[in-house]
């Protein structure tokens, strides 16, 4: 088998298949999808009689192959072959001198977001060593598997792939290096495609959430205008605390750059800041990297155009590693930053992940894991009577900050609010932060505190976001921390982090029950309208085609006997063809226009929490909305909308007598939520506008 072949596509794993599903060797792509290499890789799989193992396994020249990885139509184009390192050169290394920020140069992919984060990382060796473990070569004990480690909710989880990468005409089509030997950056960003679903799913993303994934820190985003005019020391203090930081203008058209070299909504990251002698004094300045590793600024300072560097001496220039060649890095002023960089977002470090040898006052963290329960522990936002219902924390702080004794003594801390699975599940809640003092010997607010009580630190807004971040400087005593949804009665989990300076003591505790509660909650509605997860698993298998995936005409099948069988029956006659083909669309994980078994658990997922909400605004029972029903039916889904897009609504997905029904209800909410994430996934600086080309908006709109 030549290992220039295709591989063959993703593989149910036996934690995301029912147990009475088959799983036949060709099980995700129909032929027709399959270039000749990865039939050829298929054929042999069968010659070995039987499935692939779930974790991989040695092909016939006894090296790793990870069948698992979840293939996407973007490796299935005609032209694409995967091969091994040995395939593209003649003596492939996994590091070559050193990992280092300029091993890095992008591909394909609009993952700059993922990229700059890498480079940021490699400013660090201790931080990258948790990331890459660096005993990995082609040589000593090489079987083609190499792993590589990122943070997931508090805890590190190992990510075990083979060293097939997809190539066209020989060249790497995604990250590489310019050194052609080096290859521990694209099986870097290999690893971290499996992790988040595919190679697609690192299609544009913030950089910020990438560099939580590579560190377990907690990141801030900033409007650079509105940071210390003493911008220097506030760089200075970060870095030295090991922080990273990328940068973003996202004033223009994607990816295309202003006069003087800066590219719009691409992500850099900013690696140093320095206080720089030359023959009339000192400037700050700051170092930049482009992680395309080319189209460098040509202001001034500039590697290339700068003249102001004749009048620094060559030893002043050595210190600072100054290298005028057009690598990507490159060196500006603090004003031309301010002027050409709109969003800068920062990664602040715990004392656990941190160099002591760079850090310089390191943070120390208390995590805290939680659930919102609807019509448990999922209470809305303060304007919401059952607020005091959300998860509540306990926490203390008594040593203060290293000020000066004119200053009021006071104890800085970070607070992180991060939802869980977010991008892998689809599913986006928008969350907020508010931090309440306590009243003596209370280690919870009851209603009737928090109907007095207002807010010491809040989130400016609720944010759809994966983390949302609350800093502050707080005097010493007792606080309470409530973490919150927007609406009320929606499902999520959620990590807590608090950072606060080293040697301040600080402890969260979750709230006893309320008192006042007598009886067990209600169970959520959908429990009594639809099938139980076995019974959907039975149905899943029943109607997936032999490959174990749903097409659209197989979901509609499915669907209709699910809801047929229960209270909402009759409302499956309102369902059609084309709601089932929007729904795999918008769900589909790999582009192929057909549900696996995790996509169709996702969708499944959604489906039961809408329904809770549409049994809970059905008031008049006729499994119908009334239009005076769907805006607050939206709101409760997380979707606020304005009189045009609800004109709108009126006129493209009611009935005749408008009204929305069941069928036509779960497709409008997952319509919203579908546009609403993609358009979040564009406008990476979170400005609320965002620039597309003809040829995205023809993708986004045409395959949705």
């Amino acid at each position: 088998m030549s290992h220039s072949s295709n591989p063959p596509p993703r593989r149910l794993s036996s934690d995301s298949c029912p147990p009475p599903l088959d799983d036949d060797a060709d099980s995700v792509c129909s032929d027709e999808l399959l270039g000749s290499g990865s039939r050829r890789w298929l054929a042999e799989l069968l010659s070995r009689g039987g499935d692939a193992p779930d974790a991989g396994s040695l092909g016939r020249d006894g090296r790793f192959v990870d069948w698992n990885f979840p293939m996407g139509a973007l490796e299935m184009q005609a032209g694409v072959t995967w091969k091994r390192p040995q395939e593209l050169c003649a003596s492939p290394q996994f590091i070559v001198d050193g990992a280092s920020r300029l091993d890095i140069r992008q591909g394909k992919l609009s993952d700059c977001w993922f990229v700059s984060a890498i480079a940021s990382l490699a400013v660090h060796p201790s931080l990258l060593k948790k990331v890459v473990p660096l005993d990995q070569s082609f040589q000593d004990g090489y079987n083609g598997c190499f792993t590589f480690r990122f943070w997931q909710y508090g805890q590190w989880e190992e990510v075990k792939i083979d060293d097939l990468l997809p190539t066209k005409d020989g060249e790497l089509i995604y990250l590489s290096s310019p050194e052609r030997h080096e290859f521990w950056s694209a099986l870097l960003e290999k690893a971290y495609a499996k992790l988040k679903g595919g190679y697609r799913a690192l299609d544009l993303g913030f950089p910020h959430e990438a560099m939580v994934d590579m560190t377990g820190g907690v990141a801030e985003v900033f409007k650079i205008a509105s940071l210390p005019r003493n911008l220097p020391d506030f760089l200075r203090h970060v870095l030295g605390k090991g922080a990273l930081i990328n940068c973003a203008n996202s004033q223009g058209p994607m990816e295309k750059m202003n006069e003087l070299g800066i590219m719009f909504r691409h992500a850099y990251s900013l690696t140093a800041v320095e206080k720089v002698k030359t023959a009339y004094g000192t400037e700050d300045l700051v170092r930049v990297l482009n992680p395309w590793g080319r189209t460098e600024w040509f202001g001034p300072w500039s590697d290339l155009r700068g003249e102001e560097w004749r009048m620094v001496s060559e030893e002043e220039q050595r210190r600072l590693g100054r290298v005028s060649l057009e690598d990507g890095e490159f060196w500006m002023s603090l004003s031309d930053f301010r002027q050409n960089f709109e969003v800068m977002e920062v990664c602040h470090l715990a004392e656990s992940l941190c160099d002591p040898g760079r850090c310089v006052l390191p943070w120390s963290c208390i995590m805290h894991h939680g659930t919102w329960v609807p019509f448990v522990t999922a209470g809305g936002s303060p304007f919401n009577p059952q607020f005091w219902q959300n998860p509540q924390f306990h926490i203390v702080l008594s040593e203060v900050d290293k000020v000066s004794a004119k200053e009021q003594k006071t104890c800085s801390f970070v607070a992180a609010l991060m939802q869980k699975y977010q991008r892998r599940r689809g599913s986006h809640l928008s969350i907020a932060l508010h931090i309440y003092q306590a009243r003596p010997q209370s280690k919870y607010l009851s209603p009737e505190d928090l109907r007095v009580l207002r807010p010491v630190l809040h989130s400016h807004s609720y944010s759809y976001r994966r983390e949302v971040v609350l800093r502050g400087a707080l005097p010493p005593g007792h606080y309470i921390i409530i973490a919150s949804t927007a609406e009320p009665n929606q499902q999520g989990q959620f990590l807590l982090r608090v950072l606060a300076e080293k040697g301040n003591a600080a402890s969260p505790c979750s709230k006893p029950g309320p008192d006042d509660v007598s009886t067990r909650p209600e169970p959520p509605p959908h429990q009594a309208v639809l099938p139980s997860s076995k019974h959907m698993s039975y149905l899943f298998k029943k109607h997936s085609n032999k490959r174990g995936c749903c097409k659209p005409l197989e979901l509609y099948e499915l669907l209709t006997e699910a809801i047929r069988g229960g209270v909402l029956a009759g409302s499956e006659k309102y369902l059609n063809l084309e709601h089932c083909k929007s729904l795999v669309v918008l769900v589909d994980s790999q582009g192929f226009a057909q549900l696996n078994w995790p996509d169709f658990q996702s969708l499944w997922d959604k489906i039961r929490r809408w329904t809770d909400i549409f049994l809970t605004f059905d008031k008049n029972k006729t499994h119908h909305l009334e239009y005076r029903e769907v805006t607050p039916a939206l709101k409760a889904a997380g979707i606020k909308t304005d009189e045009v897009v609800m004109d709108l609504i009126g006129l493209r997905y009611t009935e005749p007598d408008l009204t929305i029904s069941y069928p036509g209800f779960l497709y409008l909410v997952m319509k919203l939520e579908s546009m609403i994430h993609k358009f979040h996934s564009y406008d990476m600086a979170g400005t609320g506008t965002v620039t597309l080309t003809s040829r995205q908006w023809l993708r986004m709109t045409m395959y949705n």
